[in-house]
């Protein structure tokens, strides 16, 4: 048997002796092996709220504002509409909280509908929450224009759709920093929003404190007066045209268990701590703004909105009324921009675990040296971008577009948990009221998201759900590329493990740091790799002595959640690596390795063929690269796959040596496959039999 080889890690330089521009805007790069960076990156219950609870509160400013308009001439139904809004926020909130606890890890709508409800649910549920997030962003930030705008002369109004492009620019940047570094820039904004609104409605409640008997009494004498006269379907539907035209209300409740993954440990105490806050203040604050309405007589007026309308009378008569009320008007504008980081933490969120699953590009699922899901960011940025250009930023237009999607994801992910309860109904304890509240959710949630799609589908809520299947197609496309290279590359490993593994293993030789050294970049222990080796051995017999692995682990979204999880794709490296210098043993090279980990591949295999090139004066580096018969796959792949194997032979000229790329035919219908010394431009591929993805020539 040969003997174990060398195992070496790749040592870093310190932080801070290099600082570049980027280093600058965005920070210093991070390290992932530090044992308190999960803790340093976490958010406690406080600043989930801040950073998650904000689209939730935000729609407060519209919400209530479209459901009251909705009522017409029976206002007196405002008081069962703040009635129901209140449960309807405390079913939601209560039910996301028990997919808290089955979904520890995280339990967003995605990750719900995948695993009780199969894969294909699952992503349309993920394809509808990635589109409500965009649109999040877009209309947080067009209605945060009109508010701001709102107190600027009307000849500044084309300015307005620069000042929206301006603000996605800024919340990208911020976001590229950290989630935690956002979230704090952001805290004063969300914390005057929630000071001035408590103190305006809770005023304005407490203010008309002694008429509120007589108010429900009035309410419901005029309920049944007008069930009289128009039947109790008829008011019944207006009732329920009301609700469901505040259904914006209830956005950003599911917030939290999307976001679990950046949520201090317990993160199943933080969670449901979190979600306690955001059910309460968005129930206090959405129904109390409902009931205000009817309180203070509140009726449209040119050029304002409702809340702006109902602010001025609260508080016209004190002192200080006019300054408040332009502050508290200014907090509601500001908050619009601050939800818009709702959709920027848990977009990317989305796209990863999606990417992880191969219904999206993987590059989603990989992180910045910020270890943040930079192309998340980025791709959540550019498409509210779209949005808000394509509408000329109209909160008109974006509201018929928003609001559906979210509801999708809703139904999905009750049904799921509501199935759940039932398939687990002999071994679970207090099944029955679980199952309860979640069934309770599900009809909440559908009966608004049918409502809402019979009211806004002819308005052009269709280009919400055309936009929607379109990107669920594009799941199905990429899915089918990536399952389709998987089967090639293991039928390539099952075709060339037995030529390896030869029936006379030969002694490997003496280290010999001066003799010619094949270096070899490997992305885990798979067919691509174990070409790699055969063809080095096929086309340069008796030219190596030396052969030295290298492989990088990079750490994407799926393994930046504990320390431990770090610490297994680090072994799981040096394992895969060891097969290869095994084999290598065999057939007579002194082998070892070397092991890099992080989020930027590209940096760790520089270092790594550093520290080599200082060991090992004669070497020559190698990777593989996939090349497809299909031509149409590779049409596909340029942008599927990376191709760091390039950017790290451009590099290696640069320093004076060379990468040899050895091209791998294979057939994508798994049945053939070859390897040609030479053919068709060659690319690199990441995927392999064993997860966690370890990367090095992608």
């Amino acid at each position: 048997m040969p003997r174990r080889a060398k195992v070496r890690k790749i040592s870093h330089p310190k932080n801070g002796e290099k600082r570049t521009f980027t280093h600058l805007i965005i920070g210093p790069p991070r390290d992932v092996r530090e044992p308190g960076i999960f803790h340093s990156l976490s958010l406690v219950a406080f600043l989930a709220w801040v950073g998650l609870g904000s689209d939730g509160l935000s729609s407060s400013c519209y919400g209530p504002e479209e459901a009251f308009l909705a009522l017409g001439h029976h206002q007196y139904l405002a008081v069962f509409l703040a009635l129901m809004t209140a449960i309807t926020v405390f079913v939601i909130a209560t039910s996301y909280s028990q997919t808290i606890d089955l979904f520890p890890t995280g339990g967003g709508g995605y990750l719900v509908a995948t695993t009780l409800l199969g894969a294909y649910p699952g992503v349309i549920s993920g394809c509808a929450l990635v589109v409500d997030y965009v649109l999040t962003v877009s209309i947080s930030i067009a209605s945060g224009a009109d508010a701001i705008f709102s107190f600027l002369p009307i000849g500044w109004g084309p300015w307005k759709l620069w000042v929206c492009a301006l603000v996605v620019f800024l919340m990208v940047l911020m976001n590229l920093r950290g989630v935690k570094e956002s979230v704090l820039s952001l805290l004063p904004i969300f914390i005057a929003f929630i000071i001035m609104h408590v103190l305006l409605v809770g005023y304005a409640l407490v203010s008309h404190g002694a008429e509120l008997p007589s108010v429900f009494h009035a309410a419901t004498h005029e309920a049944h007066r007008s069930a009289t006269m128009l039947g109790w379907f008829v008011l019944l539907a207006i009732f329920f045209r009301a609700y469901s035209m505040g259904g914006g209300t209830y956005t950003g409740i599911e917030a939290v268990s999307n976001g679990l993954p950046i949520l201090r440990e317990p993160r199943t105490v933080t969670g449901k701590r979190t979600m306690v806050y955001m059910a309460i203040s968005l129930a206090f604050i959405a129904g109390g703004i409902l009931l205000a309405y009817l309180l203070e007589h509140v009726e449209p007026e040119a050029g304002k909105t409702l809340n702006a309308v109902l602010f001025e009378r609260v508080a016209s008569k004190w002192t200080l009324g006019g300054p408040i009320i332009t502050f508290t008007m200014i907090t509601e504008g500001a908050l619009l921009f601050v939800a818009a980081q709702t959709g920027f933490i848990d977009g990317p969120r989305v796209l990863a675990t999606m990417a992880h699953d191969r219904w999206l590009p993987r590059r989603f699922s990989y992180l910045s040296t910020r270890l943040v899901t930079q192309d998340g960011v980025m791709a959540m940025g550019l498409a509210a971008a779209a949005v808000l250009i394509g509408t000329g930023a109209s909160v008109d237009l974006l509201v018929v577009l928003y609001a559906i999607n979210v509801f999708v994801t809703f139904t999905l992910s009750q049904l799921g948990m509501s199935a759940h309860w039932w398939s687990v109904r002999k071994t679970e304890r207090g099944w029955a009221h679980k199952l309860l509240i979640n069934g309770i959710g599900c009809v909440f949630t559908l009966s608004i998201l049918l409502i809402t799609l019979m009211l806004k589908f002819n308005q052009g809520g269709w280009v919400t759900i055309v936009i929607t299947s379109g990107l669920v197609a594009l799941c199905f496309v990429v899915r089918g590329h990536y399952d389709r290279v998987a089967r090639a590359i293991e039928k390539l490993e099952a075709d060339i493990l037995p030529k390896l593994y030869t029936a006379n293993p030969v002694e490997p030789g003496p280290r010999d740091p001066d003799a010619s050294t094949a270096v070899i970049l490997v992305s885990g222990f798979n067919g691509l790799g174990l070409a790699t080796l055969l063809q080095i051995e096929e086309l340069f017999p008796r030219q190596f002595r030396n052969m030295v692995f290298v492989g990088v682990g990079e750490v994407d979204s799926s393994q930046m959640r504990s320390h431990e999880q770090i610490e297994m794709l680090e072994s799981h490296i040096s394992d895969d690596l060891q097969s290869y210098c095994d084999l290598a043993g065999q057939l007579g090279f002194h082998a070892e390795q070397r092991a890099g980990l992080g989020p930027d591949v590209v940096l760790e295999l520089r270092l790594a063929c550093t520290a080599v090139m200082k060991t090992f004066s004669r070497c020559v580096f190698f990777a593989g690269s996939l090349v497809f018969e299909d031509e149409s796959e590779g049409l596909i792949e340029r942008f599927l796959h990376n191709h760091t194997a390039y950017e790290i032979q451009r590099w290696l000229q640069i320093q004076g040596r060379s990468l040899v790329i050895l091209p791998v035919c294979v057939s994508m219908s798994a049945t053939a496959s070859s390897f040609p010394a030479t053919g068709a431009p060659p690319r690199t591929e990441e995927h392999h039999r064993h997860p966690p993805r370890q990367l090095s020539a992608r």
